[in-house]
């Protein structure tokens, strides 16, 4: 099988551990640019990256580049392409476009551009057309554009890589599962602690905390990813890699434990777990994490996204003291991360963070803390002078 360039993208800040990922599953030449990864790799290796990779979005296989500054030359450049490979007339198409230029502006004309280049081609060799399908489409045209370079690639993911299929309910302000995965791995989350997530919600942080610790591929339990309906579809070399994969899963000996305050959002969780196949794995419960202590002695990893005030009206100032007092007084040798889009709550802490990474949460720009609470000890340790682990 040949090898062919693909590009996996990503949220802002999460492109090394994408890389990461990427050489470790086998990647060759890996890349890391904004937001994406680029790297190369056979079909096998595609199915592998779309079931396996934790932190990408979609990954698109380019197929043609060229070079365009006015609708003319767009038009001209996607008629470049033999996309009888591709389609044939009694398929539907969609076409998904970026556009970072000033010969541009709508990326909707782009689209319609696209799809005018791939009807007129088939009208003009066949006779007939193929179809424009936004919802379930047999092919997903990606087109690129960049000041005046054109790129244009088949979609192999479909519907986003966050779209796990293990969710069915959700709580308010859900998290993306893409997120919450790139958020453990950030953490250092490798399964070999207890685990805890405070503030649970619909559970995310806890499935994707239990797939990582198991080894378990990330997109396991997805219905359908778009490579599936490609002409070169080849079903048995998927079935070959997916058992590969499922091989290299491993067992977990410590514990991941959930709480949350509502009863419905615990409700939801529990079938979520279910419907992923990891409640053998995860336990949770109806609890305020401010009433609750540290179980045991040994070390624990908490990773949690507690609300920020653009949803939840509560009283932040105190819920976030109340964050650090639980911590300082409840959690000694506790290594606990959370996100946070409201950076003047942070304030009320009263803890200092040893890191702070930048993350995108949707549109929030938003912190990535860590508080180091050390056995023995009320108080957390000396740290870092700020900065000096930053990666803000």
């Amino acid at each position: 099988m040949e090898n062919f360039k693909m590009i996996a993208k990503t949220f802002f800040g999460f492109e090394e551990i994408l890389a990461k990922e990427l050489q470790q599953l086998g990647a060759q030449d890996v890349e890391i640019g904004t937001r994406m990864v680029s790297f190369v790799g056979d079909k096998g290796f595609m199915y592998k990256a779309n079931l396996s990779l934790r932190t990408a979005l979609k990954i698109l296989k380019p197929i043609f580049y060229f070079r365009a500054t006015n609708e003319q030359g767009l038009y001209k450049g996607i008629q470049g392409i033999d996309w009888s490979k591709h389609l044939n007339s009694r398929n539907t198409f969609v076409v998904d476009t970026t556009v970072h230029s000033d010969n541009f502006k709508h990326t909707q004309f782009v689209a319609q551009k696209t799809k005018d280049a791939i009807v007129d081609q088939f009208k003009a060799k066949f006779g007939e057309r193929p179809s424009v399908d936004k919802d379930f489409p047999d092919l997903r045209i990606n087109v690129h554009i960049d000041r005046d370079q054109c790129s244009v690639s088949l979609d192999s993911s479909g519907a986003s890589l966050h779209q796990r299929g293990y969710k069915t309910a959700t709580n308010i302000a859900p998290i993306n599962e893409v997120l919450a995965a790139g958020m453990l791995l950030l953490s250092g989350w490798d399964g070999s602690s207890d685990f805890l997530d405070p503030m649970c919600g619909s559970g995310t942080i806890l499935a994707e905390a239990a797939m990582i610790a198991c080894n378990i591929p990330a997109n396991i339990n997805r219905k359908e990813f778009a490579f599936e309906k490609w002409n070169d579809w080849d079903n048995e070399l998927f079935d070959q890699i997916m058992n590969s994969l499922m091989k290299k899963t491993k067992e977990f000996h410590y514990t991941i434990k959930g709480y949350d305050k509502a009863p419905s959002a615990v409700m939801k969780a529990k079938d979520n777990m279910r419907n992923a196949n990891l409640d053998d794995y995860i336990t949770i419960s109806e609890q305020n994490f401010f009433d609750t202590e540290k179980e045991n002695q040994g070390p624990l990893h908490m990773v949690f996204n507690p609300p920020y005030g653009e949803r939840l009206d509560i009283h932040l100032e105190r819920f976030y003291r109340e964050i650090g007092d639980t911590l300082k007084q409840n959690y000694p040798n506790t290594n606990a991360w959370f996100i946070t889009a409201n950076l003047e709550a942070l304030k009320f802490v009263g803890l200092k963070p040893s890191r702070k990474i930048k993350l995108f949460n949707g549109s929030l720009e938003a912190r990535l803390v860590k508080y180091e609470m050390y056995a023995g000890s009320k108080r957390t340790k000396f740290n870092p002078p700020a900065g000096q682990e930053s990666q803000e």
